[in-house]
């Protein structure tokens, strides 16, 4: 039997006694974690600004919400940050200008998006791309609590003629620093998060977009290159590799605004959100869209190729 098993059977034998000795052991790992990745308030050199400035067309706005992974944490450039990556990727893919504004912050949770999008209710975003969910794991905020939080924020960008595209919760059990038997809990509690935050975002009208473990096993098997010097927030090339999922759905998201549905009978290739939610926390970098259909909401599961 796994050592993790093994601890939580004596868990459920043990009484009362032993479930405040195991919690109590948990929070010490969590405190020794924390103190191991070392995170700060700092932020990266601001990327806000138009991208593709000399494209044709229409300026495309950018608005980016959440946690440290949308900020760039670490990141000592601009142009090594979520915010530029998607500014140039989707002025390539749109072929248009794209202007991004970040108001993302490290530390954030899914309570702290709602203030982020009152930052600036002048400007009006096209497409609003939100990663969050980490920190309201590590802060045991319980997944429907965050899911109906993550929920109420993009069903107003949705009601405000803003597209919305969410990087669900990563796999906080491929984290290092985070010990046996920790990790695993931590893992369990990740993915019923991303679950729920997917479920969520698809029936607010939003897309969400699986990060799983931080997309699949090209995290554990180049850790040294996708993670940063931390061993916690991902490197350049792992911020690359995250934006390279994104893109794709931020750019169908924009350009499928303006289109109706008229299904006869069922919806060819769709399923019901909660079964498209649950293959997307086995398949990082899975993309669960909205569409409505005759009787229900369905949606519509889509595997992205991220970049090598």
């Amino acid at each position: 039997m796994p050592r993790s098993r093994k601890i939580a059977a004596a868990t459920l034998i043990g009484g009362s006694a032993t479930v405040s000795g195991f919690y109590g052991f948990l929070v010490g790992e969590a405190m020794l974690a924390r103190r191991a990745i070392g995170t700060s308030d700092e932020r990266p050199p601001s990327a806000d600004g138009i991208y593709g400035d000399d494209l044709p067309g229409r300026v495309i706005r950018v608005l980016l919400l959440g946690d440290s992974a949308s900020v760039g944490y670490g990141m000592t450039r601009a142009d090594a940050t979520p915010a530029a990556m998607i500014g140039l990727g989707l002025a390539h893919v749109m072929d248009a200008p794209v202007e991004v504004q970040c108001r993302a912050v490290v530390g954030a949770q899914t309570s702290h998006v709602m203030g982020q999008i009152d930052l600036d209710p002048g400007w009006q975003p096209d497409v609003a791309v939100i990663v969050v969910g980490t920190n309201d794991v590590t802060h045991q905020v319980t997944p429907r609590t965050s899911a109906r939080l993550l929920g109420e924020a993009v069903r107003r960008l949705a009601a405000e003629d803003c597209a919305v595209v969410v990087g669900t919760c990563p796999d906080l059990g491929t984290v290092r620093p985070i010990l046996q038997p920790l990790r695993t809990v931590a893992r369990r509690a990740s993915r019923v998060l991303a679950r729920k935050q997917t479920i969520a975002v698809v029936e607010a009208g939003g897309r969400a977009v699986s990060l799983g473990d931080l997309l699949g096993t090209l995290f554990t098997e180049k850790r040294d290159l996708m993670f940063g010097v931390d061993q916690f927030h991902p490197s350049e090339a792992g911020y690359a590799n995250m934006v390279s999922v994104l893109i794709p759905a931020v750019a169908a998201s924009l350009r499928q605004k303006q289109r109706t549905y008229d299904y006869a009978g069922h919806p060819s290739g769709l399923t019901s959100v909660a079964d498209a939610a649950a293959v997307s926390v086995e398949h990082p970098g899975t993309e669960v869209a909205p569409d409505i259909g005759p009787g229900g909401r369905f949606a519509a599961v889509m595997r992205r190729r991220r970049a090598s």
